[in-house]
């Protein structure tokens, strides 16, 4: 055998640290283009529940939106990114000293060249969250009340669930084999439970029930503008999937480690969003549900989007569109909960569906740390993340009721929360006089 030379194998030592080197580039580029495309499900949602708004609301609702995202960033930072690294085995914390605030991972210099791109990605998600929330509470939520509980939910109670089981080493997975790539439990389920603790102690908007509790509709005013926005929700979730995979040197893995394709993740989210909203369009007829079933679509085959073969994924999404949206006809009509826009159904009931699907289609398949998955470990991990969702949502929101920091007065939801709280006009035209257009004599 030869033996290599100092000059070779200085040759051979550089060229693999440039190997190493790009490939720490692309992990760090992959990320940020998966952040930045999850913005498209901000504006989406912005979009979407100012159409879904009253004219007259239509800015609060827009700026709710704004004010999660911008305080969500600092409080993700300073306590959300922690509570992922430190919790993963129940309640009692581990030392995750790199996730502190004030760690070199969290700084300019990186430590280790992903901490910052890996928290970009998770705030992000936690924003999802706080507008999974926002939509259902729209025209009678008070901006402070709101603030608060985007906060709450979107650095705290989500991201502790993420933990438990999003998280290579999360309990959930490593004593039940929970599987759910996608995130439609941590973050779907979550949210949307949280939303119907909050929902149950906001109440109703004015006009909503008549005294002998059928339902009157209140349609927001610009559905075109709603469509686009879900459509931009959907194109954002590419960006939201992505972020759900791990890119190595050796190829894709997901949360959990084990191997998969981004030809996997492409079938089954455009076979998602396909069957979505056929099922959604076939039992309803309605364009917003049309939309919403592609949400649907994404939640319900997201949590073994890494599993499913793409007629499988096509199936059970088409399965979710025609089910979930009589879902959000009894919690409407017969529990008297007025969701503005169907997100506890969209978004937590879907994301149960989608875990317990995942139960029974992929059982036996393993993750890396752990028992296999099956039927009876995703059944008790979707109960977790129910309650993990509700309890936070219905105590908090009562607690800010008690104090009037929940919900705005008669007056100002009659009169529109524009008007009283923000100054500006979402249709200032409309305030202007008509110009007179009749002839005007020389005289004049």
């Amino acid at each position: 055998m030869e033996e290599t030379t100092p000059d070779l194998e200085a040759q051979i030592a550089a060229l693999e640290a440039a190997i190493a080197s790009v490939n720490t580039l692309n992990i760090e580029i992959f990320y940020w283009w998966c952040t930045a495309l999850m913005l498209a499900i901000h504006a989406g949602f912005l979009a979407y529940e100012m159409g879904a708004s009253r004219s007259k609301n239509a800015l609060a609702s827009g700026i709710k939106n704004l004010l999660a995202f911008a305080f969500l960033v600092p409080s993700f930072y300073y306590v959300g990114w922690w509570i992922y690294n430190a919790f993963p085995g129940g309640i009692i914390p581990a030392a995750a000293p790199g996730a502190l605030p004030w760690s070199a991972n969290m700084g300019p210099n990186l430590a280790d060249q992903a901490s910052g791109i890996f928290y970009a990605a998770f705030t992000l998600f936690a924003a999802t969250t706080a507008s999974i929330m926002s939509g259902s509470v729209i025209e009678r939520i008070r901006m402070s009340g709101f603030t608060i509980l985007a906060i709450v939910l979107g650095s705290v109670v989500w991201i502790l669930g993420a933990a438990w089981g999003w998280h290579p080493s999360g309990w959930l997975t490593s004593v039940w084999g929970l599987h759910d790539v996608g995130a439609a439990g941590c973050v779907h389920t979550i949210a949307g439970f949280f939303t119907l603790g909050v929902l149950m102690n906001l109440g109703p908007r004015m006009g909503r029930y008549n005294p002998d509790g059928t339902l009157n509709e209140i349609p927001g005013h610009n559905m075109p503008m709603s469509l686009i926005g879900l459509m931009l929700i959907v194109m954002g979730f590419f960006g939201f999937l992505g972020g759900c995979i791990i890119y190595t040197p050796d190829g894709w893995l997901t949360i959990y480690n084990t191997p998969t394709t981004l030809s996997a993740f492409a079938f089954n989210t455009l076979m998602g969003v396909a069957g979505g909203m056929i099922g959604a369009y076939l039992m309803t007829r309605d364009p917003f549900w049309m939309m919403s079933g592609a949400l649907i679509g994404v939640i319900s085959s997201a949590p073994a989007l890494d599993l499913y073969y793409p007629g499988l994924a096509f199936l059970v999404s088409f399965i979710g569109g025609v089910i979930i949206p009589k879902i959000n006809d009894f919690i409407v009509v017969r529990m008297k909960i007025d969701d503005a826009v169907g997100a506890v159904a969209v978004h937590g009931c879907s994301g149960v569906y989608g875990l317990v699907m995942a139960g029974l289609l992929a059982s036996g398949y393993l993750n890396v740390e752990g028992p296999a998955i099956s039927f009876t470990g995703q059944l008790m991990s979707a109960a977790v993340f129910v309650l993990l969702g509700f309890v936070p949502g219905w105590v908090l929101s009562f607690v800010l009721k008690s104090v009037g920091l929940l919900r705005v007065s008669q007056g100002v939801e009659l009169a529109g929360l524009d008007k009283v709280e923000i100054p500006a006009k979402a249709y200032p035209e409309a305030a202007v006089p008509a110009f007179d257009l009749s002839p005007v004599s020389p005289a004049e």
